[in-house]
């Protein structure tokens, strides 16, 4: 049987309902994993138990839609060697490839448990993650079967680098036959990392095609090291994001604006690679929809702090605060096609998740008038308190 909950005394709430907008003194009722109701504290219906946050500030839990949680090993080195000067390269994730290819099942698994602990008591609750450090049909279904019993979404990466050893078309054929046939049932989503380095726009459309052929939805990494045709591949074959965007000509911006894909930036990656941050103030100017997510993983990006991602496009992109936020909530789950129906997530609304971010402040302007202070008070998931 559901017990219900009244969360009441909100001093701002956030829900990223059109209709709702933002509440002061308001309440929220969780009945088992779904939101009951939502209006103001003197309105607010009776409940098994309540709760009173004394003014806090309260938001749907951040919507992290781009993570590669699933691997073993360190690139301290790497990172340390970049910060004094080495610039960023795609290969470096064969590094990762090798130790996660020699870690355990048991060893695999700890590290992702730990990191999606890690990203939950920071107020994100709903995790998706890559595979693709693995690169071998046997591994790559090992990080897709493991992902699985644990985040909310699985993206298949096999066409993350092509590995050392192999020639590129033939390893193309692999990923887009019996490593696609073998990981689809673990996976939501397939996606491919279209750059220099990595893999062409012929290879990339290839694979996204026989993807999209087996049933699953697009994502793509575009447009990060230089300009190059991720963007526009992405928008061409319906893909639901293409991530990264760091490198945007006009024309990109025109065609995410008048598209359904999200362009969804991570600027702790670009802050970790020296790169420049994605310019979201034409993005947003233009109309496009954009997410923001951590691009957690081990290389490029090892934060798991969403709010980190947030006090980076408020203080350094030129997004307001309410930009932000939507961003790294429901603009990362309509990155996940999650925003909308029974369960919605990214939103405070009648029947989405019961998924509450709780602040240790009165407004999520904190989040970037207050930067790199850890201001999570509390985090429901699911109606459960973490």
């Amino acid at each position: 049987m559901d017990v219900s909950t009244l969360i009441t005394g909100i001093g701002e709430l956030t829900t990223n309902d059109d209709e709702l907008g933002s509440l002061t003194d308001a309440a929220v009722v969780l009945d088992g994993e779904r939101i009951a109701w939502v209006g103001a504290a003197s309105a607010a219906p009776d409940a098994d138990s309540r709760v009173d946050v004394r003014g806090r500030a309260v938001l749907p839990g951040w919507v992290d839609s781009h993570t590669h949680l699933l691997f073993a090993g360190d690139r301290t080195a790497e990172f340390s060697a970049r910060m004094a000067g080495k610039p960023y390269q795609a290969g470096g994730i064969a590094v990762t490839v090798e130790a996660t290819r020699a870690a355990s099942d048991t060893e695999l698994l700890k590290n992702l448990l730990l990191h999606v602990g890690e990203a939950n008591r920071q107020g994100t609750t709903t995790i998706e993650t890559k595979t693709g450090y693995g690169l071998t049909v046997t591994d790559e279904v090992r990080a897709a079967r493991i992902a699985a019993s644990v985040v909310d979404d699985v993206t298949f990466l096999g066409a993350h680098l092509v590995p050392p050893g192999s020639e590129a078309e033939s390893y193309v054929d692999l990923v887009r036959g019996d490593m696609l046939s073998a990981v689809a049932p673990f996976v939501r989503w397939a996606d491919v990392f279209c750059e220099t380095g990595a893999f062409d726009e012929t290879q990339s459309r290839a694979v996204l095609k026989s993807a999209q052929e087996a049933g699953l939805g697009l994502r793509v990494h575009g447009n990060q090291l230089g300009p190059g045709p991720g963007v526009r591949l992405a928008v061409e074959l319906g893909a639901a994001s293409v991530d990264h965007c760091t490198h945007l000509t006009p024309s990109d911006v025109d065609c995410l604006a008048n598209s359904d894909t999200v362009a969804t930036l991570l600027p702790a990656c670009d802050l970790s690679t020296r790169q420049p941050l994605p310019d979201a103030r034409a993005l947003l100017d233009a109309g496009a929809t954009v997410a923001l997510a951590s691009n957690c993983n081990p290389g490029s990006s090892y934060t798991s702090s969403m709010a980190f991602c947030v006090a980076t496009a408020v203080l350094q992109m030129r997004m307001s605060v309410d930009e932000a936020v939507r961003a790294a909530t429901w603009g990362g789950a309509r990155a996940l096609r999650r925003e909308t129906g029974d369960g919605a997530v990214g939103v405070i609304r009648v029947g989405a998740r019961a998924d509450l971010h709780v602040l240790d402040a009165p407004s999520t302007t904190h989040l970037a008038y207050r930067p790199g202070v850890p201001l999570t008070h509390s985090v429901y998931r699911k109606g459960a308190r973490l």
